[in-house]
């Protein structure tokens, strides 16, 4: 239900703590207490037959009392009588409820039952929305409201807090009264029966009084709507996130190179990473995080330049900026000079700018000034030593005024005590960020160009690289099945490779050789020199029982190795059944790089995508990529750029590099291999040969999900993103004949959308988005072209003119979180309008929305725009012209 009715919780009129009491340090009186200190102005109702008032409020013994229905409703009574609460608050009309009550799964088999009782309690009662249950509570700062039993309320401020974790809550809230930090929405989520944090976040999104939020996470469930909810914040607003639970190991022993490398937290972080998640991995860096990135002032690079009083604390700066991978700006000739004109003779003449320690505010302004000037310099980060000569306050007011004035981040360390307190406060309160050393400021600069980097690579355009497949895929998805109804769950080399190769993966073609002379005949057939492995289904790791021979020259090393290979696999693993060996051509090419490539299910996020330096050490140097599927050409690159190992990959010292495209490629397409089938549990491809010419998977294994076979899911509920919905392509005619191709808009089609918004008149532009703007840029163009397809869907007409391929015309339908309406906008080309190009994306749009299960379709116009307001009436839209003086809104139920 996403944000419905999630306003009667965090915004409710009136409230009714049930379970309200006047005993001292109790939760229902804590509660009580909390509604009235932070000054809620709305009606507050506690509910006890015990009690006529409570805190001088009248007292009500059970909800049917109420002269009204409650917009929230706050539990605090024991778990057992929750459920009957659920269905009287429900039948009165109540729609927001918080169960801080504790006493449900957490405490086992009969807590779990209760939770369930509670489900089908609220299932009666449309639209009940229910955080909890074993939570704090909520606070919103902007109603005054404190529907908790935490010790205090917090500050109002413009961040977000959810925790997962209520005891955590407590003490962030004390620690943030301490360092004067506030917050627009506090939120314990407890257990999530229906609230998930995915919910909040899309709440969050439309909330005027939140700039950014901050997430402390255990864990995560309905990972599609939380990285969907995610994506969508962190386009606009800064998300920050702390992991608890960071070296969790897994339940089981992983079956394969890729589940060992694929870890808990390394799934987490590359989830993160595509959200646009900042993740932190302390807790004093949340907070200073999310108010640095609500500033809206972000680096273009990690380029930082330091103007600093005194040398040793620039130089911890500058070991810190090293170590977290950034960069000390270079300064510019011109900027050398500038400093060196007024800077005494004594001073650093480099960066770290060293002003020396009888510096006074006009010297450090100065400098600073100077500084941000140079265009090599992304951010500065200014530290003061209260020194004999110094004036930190003069300073700080020089300084504040400068950062006011700069487009650039400016960070500050007024590093001391007493001394320094005063002109700390006043750079707080000119909203100047500011850091008790450099090291932290440091690392949360650090945080700003990782939020800047990872946005602009996110939304990077990809290179359009088409991935055709020479079989039919529905053929091929019945020829699985039969390999699934065999039984097996893990799939031999040669069938693994069998549909590698069926998704146009080069692979080396093993053959299976059931004897000694076999062998030698599938050596001889094939050429030397061969390769041999063991063949059984129980031996995934073929190099720990001496499973693996290489370049076998002739007969007699054939026979020789395969008497050792199968005593040695008997002997080291005699529960596995060992059917003989395979041989393959030896592939040998002196410049090849080894790599591993796979996937794995992961609990949380589903299918995972890896790609790392292979071979056998593969899990002894852990070099590796993690990315959610699917992956388009600059996710693809973007994997292997982030190797240790890249610079080999692309050439190194004379060394040539392999061919990056196909190894690209290969990523792209074993992510439509694993959005394909649903029932690959892990697949491996070790080693994956890379060649300055081509890729070849030498050898190969997957491992299938006997019971998503057996029971399937929903299309694509295995990923944790809506991948390419292809099935929506189809073919369409306009009214004088012409073929066009109706599909939904990749990223790659960011060039071909510009060239249409480039040659519609300013008419058109001004019909579909109601502004003029003087050209197309990157930014824009991304928001219509990169998307996401779980909740909007961008259609494009496409035709083939003089044989390229060009965009005559798009639409654009945009789902509310609660997926109950879609906005509704079209534009066609003004050499396409009159031709019913129009009339046929609309109503292919309304076929959409309903099988999206919609409710309505909403659209808006002008009144002048009369071709827009044909095609309303001619699919039968409810036309308004009285709302507005300046729009036509158009509605239709689907």
């Amino acid at each position: 239900m996403a944000i419905r009715n999630l306003s009667k919780i965090f915004h409710p009129k009136s409230v009714a703590v049930i379970g309200a009491s006047r005993t001292l340090g109790s939760v229902g009186n804590t509660v009580i207490k909390n509604l009235l200190g932070a000054g809620y102005q709305g009606k507050i109702y506690p509910i006890n037959p015990k009690y006529d008032t409570i805190e001088d409020l009248p007292a009500f013994g059970k909800v049917a009392d109420l002269p009204e229905a409650p917009d929230l409703a706050v539990i605090c009574i024991p778990a057992a009588g929750v459920p009957r609460l659920i269905e009287e608050i429900g039948a009165k009309g109540t729609r927001g409820v918080v169960i801080i009550s504790a006493g449900f799964r957490e405490t086992g088999a009969a807590g779990m039952e209760l939770e369930n009782q509670i489900l089908a309690a609220a299932a009666k009662f449309d639209g009940l929305r229910i955080i909890g249950p074993n939570c704090l509570g909520v606070m919103s700062t902007s109603v005054h409201l404190n529907a908790s039993f935490a010790a205090s309320s917090p500050l109002p401020g413009r961040v977000g807090f959810i925790s997962q974790s209520g005891a955590l809550c407590t003490s962030v809230l004390d620690w943030s009264l301490q360092k004067n930090i506030g917050f627009s929405h506090f939120i314990s989520v407890g257990n999530m029966l229906d609230v998930q944090i995915g919910d909040l976040i899309d709440y969050m999104a439309n909330d005027p009084h939140t700039d950014s939020i901050i997430l402390y996470v255990e864990s995560i469930s309905e990972s599609r709507e939380f990285m969907s909810a995610a994506r969508a914040f962190a386009r606009q607003k800064p998300i920050i996130a702390y992991k608890a639970g960071r070296f969790a190991e897994s339940a089981q022993a992983a079956a394969s190179h890729t589940g060992a490398l694929a870890g808990v937290d390394a799934v987490y972080e590359a989830a993160f990473k595509r959200a646009g998640i900042v993740r932190v991995f302390d807790s004093d860096n949340m907070f200073i995080c999310a108010e640095l990135l609500a500033s809206k002032k972000l680096p273009t690079g990690d380029r930082l330049a330091i103007v600093t009083n005194a040398g040793g604390p620039g130089v911890m700066a500058t070991d810190m900026l090293l170590e977290k991978n950034g960069r000390l700006a270079k300064l510019a000739p011109e900027t050398t000079d500038a400093l060196t004109a007024f800077l005494p003779a004594a001073w650093s003449h480099n960066n770290p700018v060293d002003v020396l320690g009888d510096a006074d505010p006009t010297r450090y302004a100065e400098a600073l000034k100077v500084t941000l000037a140079d265009k090599g310099v992304d951010a500065a980060l200014v530290i003061l030593t209260p020194q004999a000569m110094t004036d930190p306050m003069g300073t700080a007011r020089e300084v504040a005024q400068i950062v006011q004035k700069s487009p650039k981040p400016v960070l500050c360390v007024w590093m001391g005590g007493e001394m320094i307190r005063a002109a700390v406060n006043h750079l707080d309160e000119q909203g100047v960020p500011t850091f008790t050393s450099p090291e932290l400021a440091v690392r949360s600069f650090m945080h700003l160009v990782s939020y800047a980097r990872n946005r602009e690579i996110l939304y990077e355009t990809p290179r359009d690289m088409p991935v055709k497949f020479p079989l039919d895929r529905v053929k091929l998805r019945a020829v699985f099945n039969t390999i699934l109804s065999e039984g097996r769950e893990v799939l031999s080399e040669s069938t693994s490779k069998a549909l590698l190769e069926a998704y146009e993966i080069p692979v080396t073609k093993p053959h299976v050789a059931w004897s000694k002379q076999d062998a030698v005949i599938l050596a001889e057939r094939l050429g030397y020199p061969v390769v041999m492995k063991i063949f059984s289904p129980q031996i995934t790791h073929k190099t720990d029982v001496d499973g693996v021979k290489l370049n076998l020259s002739n007969a007699g090393r054939v026979e020789a190795a395969f008497d050792a290979m199968i005593a040695s696999a008997k002997a080291k693993r005699p529960d596995a059944m060992i059917e003989g060996v395979t041989i393959q051509k030896m592939i040998s090419a002196p410049n090849a790089h080894e790599l591993i490539v796979g996937a794995k299910r992961d609990d949380v996020f589903g299918t995972v995508l890896m790609v790392g330096a292979g071979g056998i050490a593969a899990e002894i140097f852990r070099d590796r990529a993690l990315e959610l599927p699917p992956v388009n050409e600059r996710l693809a690159r973007r994997m292997l750029e982030s190797l240790r190992s890249w610079p080999l990959l692309e050439g190194y010292r004379g060394r040539k590099g392999v061919n990056v495209d196909r190894l690209i490629e290969t990523l792209m397409r074993i992510s439509y291999l694993v959005a394909d089938y649903p029932e690959i549990k892990e697949l491996d491809i070790n080693p994956l040969l890379a060649t300055e010419d081509d890729v070849v998977a030498l050898d190969a294994r997957i491992i299938l999900d006997r019971d998503a076979f057996l029971n399937p899911p929903r299309p694509y509920s295995h990923l944790a993103i809506r991948p390419y919905p292809e099935e929506l392509t189809r073919t369409a005619y306009l009214s004088d004949g012409t073929e066009i191709l109706l599909r939904a808009v990749k990223p790659e089609d960011e060039p071909l959308w510009i060239d249409l918004h480039n040659n519609c008149s300013e008419q058109t532009i001004w019909f579909r988005f109601r502004y003029l703007f003087k050209e197309t840029t990157h930014d824009m163009a991304s928001r219509f072209c990169y998307i996401d397809y779980d909740r909007e869907l961008a259609l494009v007409a496409e035709i083939v003119e003089n044989g390229e391929r060009k965009l005559i015309g798009t639409s654009r339908l945009v789902a509310d979180p609660d997926r109950r309406e879609a906005d509704y906008g079209v534009l066609v080309s003004d050499a396409y309008q009159g031709r019913g190009l129009g009339s046929i994306l609309t109503n292919y749009s309304l076929k959409i929305c309903k099988d999206w299960g919609m409710k309505e379709m909403v659209a808006e116009t002008t009144p002048d725009n009369n071709r827009m307001i044909e095609i309303f009436r001619k699919w039968k839209f409810e036309l308004d012209f009285k709302t507005a003086d300046d729009a036509v809104l158009a509605r239709k139920l689907v």
